[in-house]
């Protein structure tokens, strides 16, 4: 096939409506399902006359990243209008030559991969240029397997896509309702409620709420939570902490206490342990008193909490300050049932976040290990 780029268009060309135009790290951003930093267009007449000289795009094309994140591929899947940046970006003119699903996915292969990081030099900034695109090696099978494996990872990319989507969905669902779902704006009562519940919340220091544990141990058999253990945001555990080997000092939690880490609390490094274990490191141990632990926990978790936890002390290694938070009052349900129902509520969605980023983990590493088998 053909391989070549197009007629240089100048950034004084680029407009806020027209034609697409793409840059490499558009199609970095679209390999990950994500939204580039901002769309860029070029106009309709500026396109018409450069594409006299350069020629369009077609269904099958290719479009590979030359510079900065190099070999990233683009498939033209349907025929609107599209231009790219000249250099930065290679075309491969294929048209219907191969299937063009297994041609994408022939690019996160290992052989076309290890070509690019070779052909790219070491030592320097690597490109993928023209002349290395022209001697980029492809194994190709008769054109109804390409087109089997091309339609198998496809599926497989939607379902990926799919988990993505509803992971980022139930993020943004827990955001909104941990807004609505409090009290706010001086108020004494939630914007949502749950049915059966009524009368104002009541005003209570978080010291009456909570107990800070401070028994330290060094037992030996005990598991150890780290911050670099939790993922950030999310309350999970990103390792089997019971097959890990650590012999640390912490303080000692159980099953139900809430722990909250003071150093850096923008970092959100919280958890609910289902475990007895030891916190190592700069946390809180808090032990709910006269209230629902579950509660206690998504009440951590909060836009209240978290704008007094992060009035923190020290510059380089902020931690949250104990004694603002201690005496600090927050609205809180004024029955246990509704603590609880409250703490069940975001359990439930939390579990929703964890299956659906699981299979996304899951799905992914499926896909790699198959781009390495499948091809050649």
């Amino acid at each position: 096939m053909n391989i070549t780029s197009v007629k240089r268009i100048h950034q004084s060309d680029w407009t806020d409506s027209g034609i697409r135009f793409l840059r490499a790290r558009d199609i970095v951003s679209a390999s990950k399902n994500e939204e580039p930093d901002d769309y860029l267009y070029i106009s309709k007449e500026k396109y018409d006359e450069y594409s006299l000289v350069s020629g369009k795009v077609a269904i099958g094309d290719l479009l590979v990243t030359g510079v900065g994140t190099i070999g990233v591929p683009y498939l033209i899947r349907n025929s609107e209008p599209l231009y790219f940046k000249d250099g930065n970006i290679i075309w491969f003119q294929n048209g219907t030559k191969i299937d063009g699903y297994f041609f994408l996915y022939s690019f996160f292969g290992k052989a076309i991969q290890d070509f690019i990081n070779e052909s790219a030099g070491i030592g320097t900034v690597g490109t993928y240029t023209i002349e290395s695109g022209k001697k980029t090696p492809i194994s190709l099978p008769e054109m109804k397997e390409q087109q089997q494996i091309g339609a198998y990872f496809r599926n497989l990319d939607n379902l990926i896509t799919l988990h993505q989507r509803k992971h980022e969905k139930l993020v943004i669902i827990k955001k909104a309702m941990l807004e609505k779902m409090f009290p706010q704006n001086g108020s004494n009562v939630p914007e949502i409620r749950f049915a059966g519940f009524t009368g104002p919340w009541e005003q209570r220091k978080f010291e009456d709420i909570a107990v800070r544990s401070s028994t330290i141990s060094s037992e030996r058999g005990l598991p150890r939570i780290e911050y670099e253990d939790i993922v950030s945001g999310t309350g999970c555990l990103n390792k089997d902490v019971f097959a890990k080997k650590c012999d640390k000092a912490g303080i000692v939690f159980r099953k139900g206490d809430v722990l909250y880490g003071k150093l850096r609390p923008y970092l959100q490094n919280w958890l609910l342990p289902s475990f007895n274990g030891l916190a190592v490191g700069d946390f809180w141990v808090l032990q709910p008193q006269n209230a629902d632990g579950s509660f206690l926990y998504r009440l951590i978790q909060s836009r209240q909490f978290d704008e007094v936890a992060n009035q923190s002390t020290g510059t380089k290694m902020p931690r949250a300050d104990w004694k603002l938070v201690s005496k600090t009052e927050f609205f809180i349900p004024n029955t246990i049932d509704e603590q609880a129902a409250i703490g069940t509520f975001f359990e439930q969605i939390d579990s929703l976040i964890t299956l659906h980023q699981r299979k996304y983990e899951t799905l992914k590493r499926v896909k790699a290990a198959l781009l390495q088998k499948m091809f050649v």
